[in-house]
C-alpha cells in the first residue's frame, strides 16, 4: 500500500534552517509528482511546494520563494523540502502528499522569534 513518511521537523530560532523529508513506498515514485502542505493551528492546509513526476518542475507558494527548496532522489524514493531563513509564520504540521490522495503522518516545524 502507499505510504509517505515524513521526518525532519522540530524546534528552531527565527532564521534557522531546516530539511525535511518525505520517503515512500507502495506506487511509482518516479512517475509521479509530491507536493508538501502545511496546517497551522486554526488555519486552513495550504499547499508549500510541488515538485513533478517528469522533468522536475517545482512550483513554490509565494511566501516560500526564495527560502525553500524542494527536491526529489529516486534513488532513496524521498523528497526533501529544504527550508531556510525561517520565520514564526512558518510554524506548521508539515505533510506530504500524493495527488492530494494520499497523506503522511505530518512533521511539526516550530519557529521561535
Amino acid at each position: 500500500q502507499v505510504q509517505l513518511v515524513e521526518s525532519g521537523g522540530g524546534l528552531v530560532q527565527s532564521g534557522d534552517s531546516l530539511r525535511l523529508s518525505c520517503t515512500a513506498s507502495g506506487f511509482a515514485f518516479d512517475y509521479s509528482a509530491i507536493a508538501w502542505f502545511r496546517q497551522a493551528p486554526g488555519k486552513e492546509r495550504e499547499g508549500v511546494s510541488c515538485i513533478s513526476r517528469s522533468d522536475g518542475t517545482t512550483t513554490y507558494t509565494a511566501s516560500v520563494k526564495g527560502r525553500f527548496t524542494i527536491s526529489r532522489d529516486s534513488a532513496k524514493n524521498t523528497v526533501y523540502l529544504q527550508m531556510n531563513r525561517l520565520k514564526p509564520e512558518d510554524t506548521a504540521v508539515y505533510y506530504c502528499t500524493l495527488e492530494s490522495r494520499y497523506w503522511g503522518q505530518g512533521t511539526q516545524v516550530t519557529v521561535s522569534s
